[in-house]
């Protein structure tokens, strides 16, 4: 892979949308992350990617955090029924990635890229359409 030239795996493509501009806004920033995390695995020039996975894990889990946030405030305003059910998901992703053991990191850094990228691609597509999509049509249906 050339430097400076991005590949895009993971898209945001029409049937992740929710159609609140927020969260959409939101969760682009998170696919923009796997996408990191993706160029982080495909770089074959990179020995030794520590610090590169540290902080691409950094600012995952805090922006993932922010981001849950958000998205647990606007299901409150419009007193979205499963709230809860999403809230203990964002919980139990917050609660993966403090689980990582930066000594396994460091002992294989390419196996646990690819760990992290699994967990994050199934989370991500598996999480936003199960249930975040939902969001805006039950709020329609409540609102009739």
């Amino acid at each position: 892979m050339e430097r400076g030239k991005r590949t895009m795996k993971y898209e945001l493509t029409p049937e992740y949308l929710t159609e609140i501009d927020m969260i959409d806004t939101e969760h682009r920033k998170l696919f923009d992350l796997a996408n990191q995390c993706y160029e982080l695995v495909m770089d074959n020039e990179a020995v030794d990617r520590y610090d590169r996975i540290v902080a691409l894990l950094d600012e995952l889990r805090d922006y993932a955090a922010t981001h849950f946030a958000h998205e647990e405030e606007y299901m409150e305003r419009v007193q979205y029924e499963r709230r809860f059910s999403e809230r203990y998901q964002h919980l139990r992703f917050i609660q993966k990635m403090n689980e990582v053991d930066l000594d396994s990191v460091d002992e294989n850094q390419q196996e646990y890229l690819l760990g992290i990228l699994d967990f994050l691609t199934r989370w991500l597509y598996g999480h936003i359409k199960g249930m975040d999509c939902r969001i805006p049509k039950e709020e329609a249906a409540a609102a009739k």
